[in-house]
């Protein structure tokens, strides 16, 4: 790009180009970076959750040295880094605590469901494409219209559970009767 008014055309491709991805603990190995790394971004809007993942990925988080002065309460109460109110400011006021604005926060996933969807996952990965897409058509019809999972999540997992077994069972049935033909074919040659 030229330096003249009005020019903004570019002729050229881009010079330099990123051929492998920036890693924050490639040459720095302290025990600064590796606490960054294990930070588990919560109680923050989704906007806000992805600034400081990429603050966090490319070694720009910057970290608190001591608490800072709340916008609600005018307290000494905030301790994350980058927010402008404590959590029970921000949950009484249903706002983000970085960046003060009305949105759906994104709060913490129990352990016990991860480990669940993470399995369930696991299982559909195995499923021929035609019984995971029926698998997951039956989930998809368990949530409300507007995308909000149902409340009772359990009884909608032990169903699909159910119905991933049953799969898995005419899976397996199909390979029996799929090997019965071929031992025939053989058979009969």
């Amino acid at each position: 790009m030229s330096t003249q008014r009005g020019n903004t055309k570019r002729t050229r491709p881009q010079k330099y180009k990123n051929t492998t991805a920036f890693k924050n603990d490639l040459h720095d190995t302290s025990s600064k970076i590796k606490q960054m790394n294990d930070i588990e971004i919560m109680n923050v809007c989704a906007r806000c959750k992805n600034i400081l993942e990429w603050k966090i990925k490319f070694k720009k988080y910057k970290f608190m040295k001591a608490p800072k002065k709340c916008t609600k309460c005018e307290q000494k109460t905030v301790k994350s880094t980058y927010h402008i109110m404590c959590i029970p400011c921000a949950e009484k006021e249903k706002v983000c605590p970085k960046c003060g604005k009305f949105e759906e926060i994104v709060r913490k996933t129990d352990p016990d469901q991860q480990k669940l969807e993470s399995e369930l996952q696991n299982l559909v990965r195995g499923l021929p494409e035609r019984k995971r897409r029926t698998f997951l058509r039956l989930i998809s019809r368990k949530e409300k219209p507007n995308g909000e999972a149902v409340e009772d999540i359990e009884k909608i997992k032990e169903e699909a559970m159910k119905k991933l077994s049953s799969l898995n069972l005419e899976l397996e049935e199909d390979d029996c009767d799929s090997v019965d033909i071929s031992d025939q074919s053989y058979s009969d040659e």
